[in-house]
């Protein structure tokens, strides 16, 4: 069987073939970054009518790397939420085009249960149950997994996701977009214990998530210490100074409490394996303390590649393998903006 994916959420439009659940033959992600930059995040409008000029050359592009045809698809799986609005609609309206025209049943599929699989993209595969955090610009949420298509929310962020707050951070010390890469490469030359932003547990036993906090402790401490105020002093930030030092402390605070909530949620499920997986899950140190905490606490711990860490088409195709007994020919399928997983 032979899966086209196709994932327009936000501002990355990807097209992949797999052949079942194993052969990934192609994936093709075009990335929006240059667009968005100037503006230091996603502009919806603009988001949406990039996908519709990248939709036709990236479907193609990935079905001459796979050396397939349309003719030789079986099902389409494309994203059909959570995001936004109107890229969702151009991923999901090319599909059934595609449909229509060429008689190939289409599956929507949730673009969490895309990241929640994609650590099989890998070569260390995990064994189910385990127990996922998702963090990413939008979503900071984690999932006990029981099979390939049945999970349970367990825990979500209540104001800004992580990667989010990343982007946030960036914007406020003039860093640009997106924000994860630049504080992680700054933070590389920074001391994480040179200021101590706080963490958010929020109550006893919540698996919930709140990083707006530490997003306005780092503004309150950039305003109070006057640290764009000094252009010296910002300069220095690239090679070690006080910006490297925020950068390497704020990212510090996020890990800890993505980290220990993720691994406190594990022991409550009495389950030992645990999966890494979003955009935020490239995150470096994120990784490191995740792999090194969890090995303390007697869990094994899974990560997908980095290339398939942040938003394709891989993931797409295999959850809609998954899915492919629901797969139609009707064409009153709809998109929605946020997270409806049990």
């Amino acid at each position: 069987m032979y899966i086209l994916g196709i994932e327009s959420s936000c501002d990355e439009t990807a097209a992949a073939v797999m052949e079942n659940d194993s052969r990934l033959l192609s994936n093709v992600v075009n990335t929006q970054i240059d667009i968005h930059s100037k503006y230091g995040g996603v502009v919806p409008e603009l988001a949406s009518r990039k996908h519709l000029e990248d939709i036709h050359p990236v479907v193609s592009e990935a079905l001459t790397r796979a050396e397939r045809s349309l003719d030789e698809i079986d099902i389409i799986a494309v994203t059909q939420g959570p995001g936004l609005i109107g890229s969702l609609l151009v991923g999901l309206s090319f599909a059934k085009a595609i449909s229509l025209v060429k008689n190939i049943p289409y599956v929507g599929v949730d673009h969490m249960a895309g990241h929640l699989l994609s650590v099989f993209l890998g070569t260390e595969k995990p064994q189910f149950p385990y127990i996922a955090l998702v963090a990413s610009g939008g979503h900071s949420s984690i999932f006990r997994v029981t099979a390939p298509d049945d999970y349970i929310l367990l825990g979500r962020t209540r104001d800004d996701a992580a990667g989010e707050a990343f982007d946030k951070v960036a914007k406020i010390l003039g860093l640009g977009y997106p924000g994860g890469p630049i504080i992680s490469s700054l933070s590389r030359k920074g001391n994480p214990e040179a200021i101590q932003f706080p963490r958010s547990w929020l109550e006893p036993e919540s698996l919930d998530f709140s990083f707006s906090g530490i997003k306005t402790s780092v503004a309150n401490y950039v305003k109070k210490n006057q640290v764009l105020s000094d252009a010296e002093e910002q300069n220095r930030g690239n090679e070690g100074g006080l910006i490297a030092d925020i950068c390497a402390s704020f990212q510090e605070a996020v890990v800890d409490v993505l980290v220990e909530k993720t691994l406190t949620c594990a022991l409550q499920q009495k389950i030992k394996t645990v999966v890494l997986a979003g955009g935020v899950s490239a995150n470096l140190r994120l990784r490191q303390v995740m792999e090194e905490r969890g090995k303390k606490k007697g869990l094994e711990v899974f990560m997908p590649p980095i290339e398939f860490s942040t938003d394709n088409a891989a993931m797409v195709a295999l959850a809609g393998y998954y899915r492919r007994h629901d797969a139609q020919t009707t064409y009153d399928m709809d998109v929605y903006s946020r997270i409806i997983l049990k």
